[in-house]
């Protein structure tokens, strides 16, 4: 049994997966704002996990942040009380065994790669659409950490080929401008169809005026220049990093027929005359991040 334990902003998920990639049980608990109270959160949910399933088992952990390679302490982390603490180390002697931990973004891509819409693929590439922009790489079953640990963070380059009107392009919260975050991040999807119209709208009513029998020519053009900026980023995604399959996660991910759309889209800015990279939505969804903590532990043999 491998258990997955999903570290959020307001809640923390675990759940047990069997051999089979079954769930045996899921729980969640609220997300204590400190950090020896996050540690006894996590290894209380994962003792009522082992007493509920009557076994013991593995355990993964994703988190907002990252481990340093040089430190062991985390880094970068949106629940701050985690930065510059030994996470990893000290939920490990609490719990009795080894725990490993990755990002949320990895354990989401390790989640479609291992029996989502990347299954049985060499190179998967997770993508992260919300709040912000982010992504994971899984190798033949392994996530791809990378020499300092920011691998598949693609939202922090620019937006490639970018027309006279995306230059210089937004400030992003990292202190550059015109990161790929700054045009596909929900956030930015709203803000650019307000710029180009004069009207503050939601993503949801946007969509739905593009959607609708009378389509609103101003936001059928946000949702046209969402989707080509996507393949445009995609498309030097798919020259560097060349994967079998790119799946989209995240709230932007529910466009209509975005993966379709964007599959097309890409394959004039890949450098290859012929472009086999699949694009496809996740399966998992909101679970992707738990059961990816899970598969951080294989299958024996």
């Amino acid at each position: 049994m491998r258990i997955g334990i999903d570290l959020g902003g307001t809640k923390i998920e675990g759940l047990a997966l069997l051999d089979d990639g079954t769930e045996a049980v899921r729980q969640r608990v609220e997300t204590p704002r400190a950090y020896d109270a996050t540690i006894e959160a996590i290894s209380g949910l994962v003792e009522e996990i082992e007493r509920e399933v009557g076994a013991s088992g593995t355990v993964g952990v994703c988190i907002p942040g990252a481990i340093d390679a040089q430190t062991s302490t985390v880094k970068n982390a949106n629940s701050t009380w985690l930065n510059g603490r030994p996470f990893r180390d000290d939920l490990s002697g609490r719990v009795g065994r080894e725990v490993r931990m990755t990002n949320d973004a990895n354990a989401f891509a390790l989640s479609e790669a291992s029996d989502g819409a990347g299954a049985g693929a060499e190179v998967v590439f997770g993508v992260i659409l919300g709040t912000g922009v982010g992504g994971g790489i899984v190798v033949r079953g392994e996530v791809l950490d990378g020499a300092n640990r920011i691998a598949g963070e693609w939202g922090h380059v620019p937006l490639p080929w970018p027309a006279d009107r995306e230059r210089p392009g937004p400030m992003c919260y990292c202190g550059k401008r015109g990161c790929i975050e700054t045009f596909l991040s929900g956030p930015s999807f709203a803000r650019d169809h307000e710029a180009h119209t004069g009207k503050a709208l939601t993503t949801r009513e946007i969509v739905e005026r593009a959607e609708a029998g009378d389509a609103d020519a101003d936001a059928r053009a946000t949702l046209d220049r969402y989707v080509a900026r996507l393949g445009r980023a995609l498309g030097q995604l798919v020259t560097i990093l060349d994967p079998d399959v790119v799946v989209l996660g995240g709230g932007m991910s529910n466009l209509p027929r975005l993966a379709e759309r964007v599959e097309t889209e890409l394959k004039p800015w890949a450098f290859s005359d012929r472009v086999v990279t699949r694009v496809r939505r996740n399966v998992h969804g909101d679970s992707s991040g738990v059961r990816g903590a899970a598969w951080l532990w294989p299958l024996p043999g």
